[in-house]
């Protein structure tokens, strides 16, 4: 094998890569949208509901010395609702960036108007002369 060919295998190993790269990249944000689309208020609330309930029957457990398995339990509860609202505040910090991007987008396009557009011109002036005497009023035939 000559060292061209070696080189266009290489490429070819490279591009397949990058293709599974991109792909796994894009399964991921999808997994990550689903994921935070389904941690809505209520399941979150049923979700603190029942760890809630399980924390109440978990008493008798207590006496046996068995509560390591719900104190787990508890924890992940706490993480996942930790991790919904850590989410949610990073959708709010999104959506603030994409205000300010289109509000100073807004900003450059208006400023870009304003500069196309030329200043009025200035009025030619008149010198206006007001006749004040009584003999320039009889003059003009205003008396």
């Amino acid at each position: 094998m000559s060292f061209e060919e070696l080189q266009s295998k290489v490429e070819q190993a490279e591009q397949a890569l990058e293709a599974r790269e991109r792909s796994a990249a894009a399964d991921w944000r999808q997994f990550t949208a689903s994921w935070k689309e389904a941690w809505t208020p209520g399941r979150i609330v049923l979700a603190g509901l029942a760890s809630g309930f399980l924390a109440g029957k978990s008493r008798g457990l207590q006496r046996a010395g068995g509560d390591g398995g719900l104190k787990l339990l508890l924890g992940m509860g706490s993480l996942l609702t930790a991790k919904s609202a850590e989410s949610s505040a990073d959708v709010a910090r999104n959506a603030v960036r994409s205000a300010e991007t289109t509000a100073e987008a807004a900003r450059e396009t208006v400023q870009a108007a304003a500069a196309a557009v030329p200043p009025p011109a200035a009025a030619p002036r008149q010198t206006v002369r007001i006749a004040t005497s009584p003999d320039e009023l009889r003059r003009r035939g205003s008396l």
